[in-house]
């Protein structure tokens, strides 16, 4: 059974930081391209940031370039998202997908960030 877990969601201010962390379990996560997707209300669901499954190539919204950053560790089964200089516009569920090499997708349940004063 694929289980993605996000964590590390909360209220923040603006100008803060947050990292969240998405943990994997029943996949072979070495072979899965990892990436971030949030939603804002009334908002369709967009993607943050990719990461290949080696992580030797990352891919950004332009909305984040320079401000979030995208990583992973193929021993704990783990891919993170480093979040600075938050803005409010940053608010939203922030969901962990994973895409295996034969187009099985998953996706966690979602971790909510609030950018506020």
């Amino acid at each position: 059974q694929v289980q993605l877990v996000e964590s590390g969601g909360g209220l923040v201010q603006p100008a803060g930081s947050l990292r969240l962390s998405c943990a994997a379990s029943g996949v072979t996560f070495s072979t899965n391209i990892m990436s971030w997707y949030r939603q804002a209300p009334g908002k369709e669901r967009e993607p943050v940031a990719t990461i290949t499954d080696d992580g030797g190539v990352t891919n950004y919204a332009d909305s984040v370039k320079g401000r979030f950053t995208i990583s992973r560790d193929n021993v704990k089964n783990t891919v993170y998202l480093q979040m600075n200089s938050l803005k409010s516009d940053d608010t939203a569920v922030y969901y962990c997908h994973a895409r295996s090499l034969w187009g099985n997708i998953f996706w966690g349940q979602g971790t909510q960030v609030t950018v506020s004063s």
